[in-house]
């Protein structure tokens, strides 16, 4: 997995446009659209469902990763499935029965993530790193965007790409939470190859173009 894959969160977009700042993001070159779901209750915040991920899904071809940061997952796959997902991740922390989980992603014709927040050890995953095609590292607390990120993930990142490379499988590193321009670098290093990035991309001091293009020359050097 050479390729630093960039995963705008649609989270930071302007919602008063958001098909149009997707559309954006695509023609960048980014590589996934990554939407953040949240309940109230796993995270202080409420923000978006079924209905903003159809309508995402009309918005772009790009593959829609879907972060389900809520209580009860297994509740509501099926209806996020059907909105349009390509990826759903879960957190750990969340799902006491994780491995009927990932399972039912799999049967919906989803591809199969799970997400960990930064207090969670990396070994955690190791009875169910079979059956992943992506490993989301929160580099901040979930909930709100626009947090730094904190340095003190990075060992995890390495500890999970050794445990990924162990597995040979092909299974997606990303990074959530205070990516800029100085902290892609960081956490690529340390293994990463997907960055969720927001506020770096979504905002008025530029196009959304000019930020997926900084993100990714930042990451090149």
């Amino acid at each position: 997995m050479n390729k630093i894959r960039i995963a705008p969160s649609i989270l930071a977009a302007d919602f008063a446009r958001l098909g149009d700042q997707i559309r954006d993001a695509e023609a960048a070159g980014s590589d996934l659209i990554h939407v953040d779901v949240m309940d109230g209750r796993f995270v202080p915040n409420i923000t978006m469902g079924p209905v903003v991920i159809e309508a995402a899904r009309r918005s772009t071809s790009l593959p829609l990763d879907v972060h389900l940061m809520i209580v009860e997952p297994e509740h509501h796959l099926e209806a996020i499935a059907k909105a349009g997902a390509t990826r759903i991740d879960v957190h750990w922390e969340v799902s006491p029965n994780l491995h009927r989980t990932l399972q039912t992603i799999r049967d919906l014709g989803c591809e199969v993530g799970v997400a960990v927040n930064p207090h969670t050890p990396a070994n955690f995953l190791s009875d169910v790193i079979h059956m992943l095609d992506a490993i989301l590292v929160m580099t901040v607390n979930p909930g709100f965007g626009g947090q730094a990120f904190l340095p003190e993930t990075l060992p995890k990142i390495r500890q999970l790409r050794t445990m990924i490379d162990e597995s040979g499988r092909a299974i997606d590193l990303g990074v959530d939470g205070g990516i800029q321009n100085d902290t892609a670098k960081m956490a690529v290093t340390a293994g990463a190859n997907v960055l969720i990035a927001g506020s770096v991309i979504f905002t008025d001091k530029h196009s959304v173009d000019a930020g997926v293009k900084r993100l990714r020359e930042q990451v090149a050097k």
